[in-house]
């Protein structure tokens, strides 16, 4: 009997271990959730761009947001940047507005992976997507306060990065930190999250910074004001919008 009610208490103690275990799919579903939960957002933020001598190129942006696949980006200055846009549609559809051109372009398949307007963002990472759509996840460790968490893009989906490592919080699923590794499996981009606070019902980082390690370049955004849940028209996500340079 002693040892049966031993046997029983070990049981229940794993079953409780494993029923508070969260599977990395789960994990990674939720980091996609909580960074997306808001049903729009409308950003102005300032964007600091750093290259390897200390050099720094200051460019402000407005970034409005529906759901978790609409993204429209506008640079409001300096004066050669201004009005430069990028809109990113459901079904990975991609559009750029340069304004000396006049004339709104698709994106290309294989253009998609380049940075965007000099930053060290590719158009990919700029765009409203979710990583659980187009990574398979495995999870590698926990710490007393993250999960650590490995990406592998899924059959069929086109990266430049052979695989991903994520840092997501065990409190509320926010991902902190994620690893990007170019097709030889060496760290590539480390991009960081931070400051990140309740604002109203949400989760915000105020602060995020995407490091090229290569080319020891940085570009870091700080938030200036957010606005959430305004009910922004769908008019905004539209080529139209795209060449309206305020």
């Amino acid at each position: 009997m002693k040892k049966m009610a031993i046997t029983i208490t070990m049981l229940l103690i794993i079953g409780s271990i494993y029923a508070q275990t969260h599977s990395a799919e789960d994990i990674l579903i939720n980091a996609d959730a909580v960074v997306n939960a808001p049903q729009d957002q409308e950003i102005s933020l300032k964007m600091t761009l750093t290259d390897k001598g200390g050099n720094e190129k200051v460019r402000e942006i407005k970034m409005y947001q529906k759901g978790d696949e609409t993204r429209l980006i506008r640079f409001l200055s300096p004066a050669d940047q201004k009005g430069v846009s990028f809109l990113s549609l459901p079904d990975d559809v991609q559009y750029l507005y340069l304004p000396a051109f006049h004339k709104v372009r698709r994106i290309a398949s294989h253009i998609k992976n380049d940075n965007f307007a000099g930053t060290d963002f590719s158009y990919d990472d700029m765009s409203a997507s979710k990583y659980a759509e187009e990574y398979d996840a495995t999870l590698l460790d926990k710490t007393d306060d993250l999960y650590i968490l490995e990406l592998i893009p899924k059959q069929g989906v086109e990266k430049n990065y052979s695989k991903l490592k994520m840092w997501a919080r065990q409190d509320n699923f926010y991902p902190v930190k994620v690893e990007f590794y170019d097709k030889n499996s060496t760290l590539w981009k480390l991009f960081e999250s931070r400051n990140i606070k309740k604002n109203g019902k949400y989760w915000v980082a105020s602060e995020a910074e995407m490091t090229d390690l290569k080319k020891q370049h940085s570009t870091k955004m700080i938030i200036d004001k957010v606005e959430l849940d305004k009910g922004l028209a769908d008019n905004i996500f539209t080529k139209r919008n795209l060449k309206r340079v305020k």
